[in-house]
């Protein structure tokens, strides 16, 4: 390829691009290790309503399971998880929720007695099933390079499912055990293989032991719910792992340097094929600051994985957890993250076509110019969008980083001045682009994309466009065409700004909404409403 966005499609076309994810699972996530008892779900669920903070996902830990044995859950922690699933969805919440590969070794639990009988167990170095310690105790664990065991795995979450679990958590499938050397398998542990797949060592087979679990479990999944895009969340994968599972950057601390780190490994992750990641943000080990936990918000909802996460040990992580300023930080941060969902969704379906990431370094923008190659603290939200933040602990000695030349335009999207509040990262917008928003809403599916607001930015001849991609948010039919991807344009002539659509592809009518245009500009901000159309004019905006 003659540029490195070339470089990356071409390695999509071998690797294969990720499927459209369902829409929720771009909103804000909640997660901590762990909501126990089923009332400290509930209590969360109406915490985020009562304070007018966006949340689409409530994440279950290991704490929900009996005795930590994967697919059950504990009776009296959780004796109905069908009926809170339900409740949390009428409510406008996802639950997504942790199953790990080791399988308690006890006769009796369903689970363990048919990988037995099943011989689904990678065997150690004599050829006898593995036993390695993790949360259950005593643990075997499946031997995924085997198609049969693959195919066992997947039927497991049938029942699983049927309770109403939207999404589901693959940790610890490195795989990660308590008493193996390193933390993990010996490399003399045996894997048979089968497909394709060759006989071979723990050593052969570490790398892709997540991926392949993750890819068990999202055929199991999609299996189950054949008309629902499959959510699978991977701690461990491997390059191609992006077909089966998002993933996030494994278990952080709470620290400023780990912040720093985070938009350099999610950016990597992006250039290796896998554009649906993330850290855990505010810094999953540790108690970290009031300061270090806004300012994790502030950058952590332009990823395109977005939750925060904790440990079982110290202060809590929700939004509000650091009192009413940083509150107020983590509702403007996230709310402008759902004004931007329609512009990333848009970039979801751009890396489902073409591989790029959603997140991208800053000298994608000028690959002539080679003071960006090694900036990695402000970056790009697809092609159109600046994310620029202070990650350090004291404002006043910030770098400044390496910026793209041309004309990016700071922009406000809830009415937060970046240049006072160091929370929250300049957001800008480059010259000739056009930016798809929306309204705040609490959760993804609450209300239409009405009124869709153009954030225009005209370049040096008075121009500019950008694309809009909408279909269900659910479900396979856009795959047969039914969505709409439209192209917005703007042109200026004299004082006048005309901005026009033009339906590019797909079967889905043109939504019946308003559309407020807002033409960014040196010296101010220029409006006017008018009405989507399939092709044609939408409004005039008099500068």
């Amino acid at each position: 390829g003659n540029t490195p966005q070339a470089v990356i499609t071409r390695l999509t076309d071998f690797i294969g691009r990720i499927q459209m994810p369902p829409l929720w699972a771009l909103g804000y996530q909640q997660s901590k290790f762990s909501y126990v008892p089923e009332s400290a779900a509930r209590n969360l669920a109406d915490e985020f309503r009562n304070r007018d903070i966006p949340c689409d996902v409530i994440w279950f830990d290991i704490d929900y399971m009996d005795g930590f044995r994967i697919f059950t859950f504990d009776p009296i922690g959780f004796p109905d998880p069908a009926t809170l699933n339900n409740d949390l969805h009428n409510m406008g919440y996802k639950t997504v929720w942790m199953i790990n590969p080791g399988v308690k070794a006890e006769s009796g639990y369903f689970i363990s007695d048919q990988g037995t009988a099943g011989d689904h167990w990678v065997y150690d170095s004599n050829s006898n099933p593995y036993v390695g310690q993790v949360w259950p105790g005593a643990a075997n664990f499946p031997d995924y390079t085997r198609p049969a065991t693959r195919t066992w795995w997947a039927g497991l979450y049938a029942g699983y499912m049927s309770t109403g679990i939207d999404g589901v958590w693959n940790d610890l499938n490195e795989p990660g055990i308590f008493d193996g050397p390193g933390h993990t398998m010996p490399e003399s542990n045996l894997h048979r293989g089968g497909g394709g797949l060759t006989p071979g060592t723990q050593s052969q087979y570490h790398n892709v032991y997540g991926m392949l679990m993750s890819q068990a479990s999202h055929e199991g999944i999609s299996a189950t719910n054949p008309n629902k895009r499959p959510f699978v969340l991977s701690r461990a994968s491997f390059i191609g792992g992006h077909r089966y599972a998002a993933m996030w950057t494994g278990d952080n601390i709470a620290d400023w340097t780990h912040l720093g780190w985070s938009n350099a490994m999610t950016l990597n992750i992006g250039l290796s094929g896998q554009p649906f990641a993330g850290p855990d943000l505010g810094g999953f080990v540790g108690d970290g600051t009031a300061d270090l936990f806004a300012r994790w918000m502030g950058v952590g909802v332009f990823m395109p994985f977005c939750r925060a996460h904790q440990d079982n040990i110290g202060v809590d992580k929700e939004p509000w957890s650091f009192g009413a300023s940083v509150e107020a930080t983590s509702r403007t941060a996230i709310q402008r993250r759902y004004r931007l969902l329609p512009y990333m969704y848009t970039l979801f379906r751009e890396s489902s076509v073409n591989g790029l990431p959603v997140v991208r370094p800053v000298f994608f923008a000028d690959l002539t110019d080679a003071s960006l190659r090694e900036e990695d603290t402000a970056f790009l939200l697809g092609a159109d969008l600046l994310v620029v933040p202070n990650l350090t602990q004291n404002s006043g000695a910030a770098p400044t980083p390496s910026l793209p030349t041309g004309s990016w335009r700071t922009i406000s999207l809830v009415g937060e001045n970046s240049a006072t509040d160091v929370n929250q990262p300049d957001l800008r917008v480059r010259d000739g682009a056009i930016i798809p928003a929306g309204p705040v809403m609490e959760f993804t599916g609450e209300m239409p994309l009405d009124p869709l607001t153009l954030i225009v930015s005209l370049d040096s001849t008075g121009n500019a466009q950008g694309d809009l991609y909408e279909d269900a948010g659910e479900g396979l039919t856009y795959q047969s065409g039914d969505y709409r991807l439209a192209r917005y344009t703007a042109t200026q002539s004299g004082t006048t700004v005309t901005v026009s659509v033009q339906t590019l592809e797909g079967t889905m009518a043109t939504p019946t909404r308003q559309v407020v245009v807002e033409v960014v500009t040196d010296s101010g901000v220029f409006s006017a409403t008018g009405t989507d159309v399939a092709n044609g004019v939408i409004a005039n905006v008099a500068l």
